[in-house]
């Protein structure tokens, strides 16, 4: 491998570092580019740049090929829950026995919210969007939660993990049962986390509500499967605001913020949204797959294929083996639901979609598991923000503990006008 590559430039020869990672990826460090040639490098949208080294999350998009902390997706699906699964992503290795009950217990004793957060909940309007709550909520976290302000070794910095990760699925529900005026339901203490969730989203007063086993699976299998995807909008986001030392609830309400885009955190809502299309239309799933072929004007094919991957997402397979069991056994009587197995089938069966590699991918798989478990559809996000919450844990962690951390700052090339004089109030 070739150690560092060569710049021309007005004359000049620069040497710069060539970068091996663990996965032996290979990046050309340009750090000093600045200082020693006086420019930058443009890279808009930042396809090409690398903007940190990370020991979180590998990712092989042309190979299809996900691990977190260098063990694949496959294994830890397979293998292990949501929980354990974010204590991986977010220290690096493998609980023990001890470290997986204290979690637990942690998880278990910090689902509450402080009494006076659930004040906050009458201010919003009964339409406030989820996601606004969310980020409003999880940033308030700082005033009532002492634990995030003395986060710097390990130990804290689980329990202020701990904090995040239970209270935002409290909030989430609450956000929920506020929207449709019933009474924001406590958790429990006797039950687990994907299950406690569903808990405090559907039961009532004087009805409990019991979620299935498959149901409580296909959910754990979702959050697990969003844990972390490298540095992505929102995980980069998180990145830049911890980088100016600010706290993980805030760090991760930004992030919160970043996927509230419907770029980035709206693909499993467009789903069932094109399902909605389909079925109102009243055209069949053949007629809709020959109208994408033909590239007619409006007519999309969402939740296939992936900026990343050029494969077949790892995800999406072991989510679609999640959903078809979740939708044999709870016997849904859902047209939307049909429509999208129907979709996929067509679609995996025709040339045209293999030839071009554009595969079911996870937000495909999601959307139909979190209808098919009665989530709304504008709380899809919400969930994925959850799903989400370990990976930009981490990242914050990762930035924290580096101790040659130093503020991002993104440089800019200036197209704007020059040397424009002032002008007089009388003379504009």
């Amino acid at each position: 491998m070739t150690t560092s590559a060569r710049l021309e430039l007005d004359g000049q020869t620069y040497e710069l570092p060539v970068v091996e990672g663990t996965e032996h990826e290979l990046a050309i460090d340009i750090s000093k580019l600045r200082a020693e040639t006086g420019y930058i490098t443009l890279d808009d949208g930042y396809g090409n740049t690398g903007s940190c080294k990370s020991a979180i999350t590998y990712i092989d998009g042309d190979a299809g090929i996900l691990r977190y902390r260098g063990i694949p997706i496959e294994d830890i699906a397979g293998r292990s829950s949501f929980v354990e699964a974010a204590w991986l992503v977010i220290f690096g290795k493998l609980p023990t026995v001890q470290d997986r009950n204290r979690f637990s217990d942690l998880l278990t004793e910090n689902s509450m919210m402080n009494e006076n957060m659930r004040k906050h909940f009458d201010g919003f309007p009964t339409a406030a969007p989820p996601m606004a709550i969310l980020s409003a909520m999880i940033n308030t976290l700082s005033a009532h939660e002492p634990a995030v302000w003395s986060a710097h070794d390990d130990e804290s910095i689980e329990r202020a993990a701990a904090v995040l990760l239970s209270k935002a699925r409290t909030i989430a529900a609450a956000a929920y049962k506020s929207s449709i005026g019933e009474p924001i339901v406590y958790p429990r203490y006797d039950v687990k986390y994907v299950e406690n969730f569903l808990h405090m989203m559907f039961s009532v007063p004087y009805r409990e509500y019991k979620p299935s086993k498959t149901a409580v699976k296909a959910l754990n299998l979702f959050l697990l499967l969003h844990a972390d995807h490298e540095q992505n909008c929102s995980t980069s986001t998180v990145r830049m605001v911890a980088s100016s030392q600010a706290n993980m609830f805030a760090s991760c309400s930004a992030g919160v913020c970043a996927l509230w885009g419907p770029l980035h955190g709206g693909a499993n809502v467009a789903v069932i949204e094109m399902l909605e299309r389909i079925r109102e239309s009243g055209m069949d799933v053949k007629e809709y797959v020959r109208k994408v072929k033909n590239r007619e004007d409006g007519v999309k094919l969402m939740g296939f294929g992936h900026r990343v991957y050029r494969n077949f997402d790892p995800r999406s397979k072991i989510l679609r083996a999640a959903a078809e069991d979740l939708l044999e056994e709870m016997h849904v009587t859902d047209p939307l639901l049909d429509l999208g197995r129907e979709l996929a089938d067509a679609a995996l069966s025709d040339d045209y979609f293999i030839e071009r590699k554009l595969y079911p991918n996870v937000d495909f798989y999601s959307g139909i598991i979190l209808r098919a478990i009665g989530l709304p559809v504008d709380m899809f996000t919400v969930m994925f923000a959850i799903g989400r919450m370990p990976g930009w844990i981490a990242n914050w962690k990762e930035i924290h503990d580096d101790p040659k951390g130093r503020i991002y700052r993104p440089r800019q090339v200036y197209i704007g006008p020059t040397d424009v004089q002032w002008k007089p109030r009388s003379e504009r």
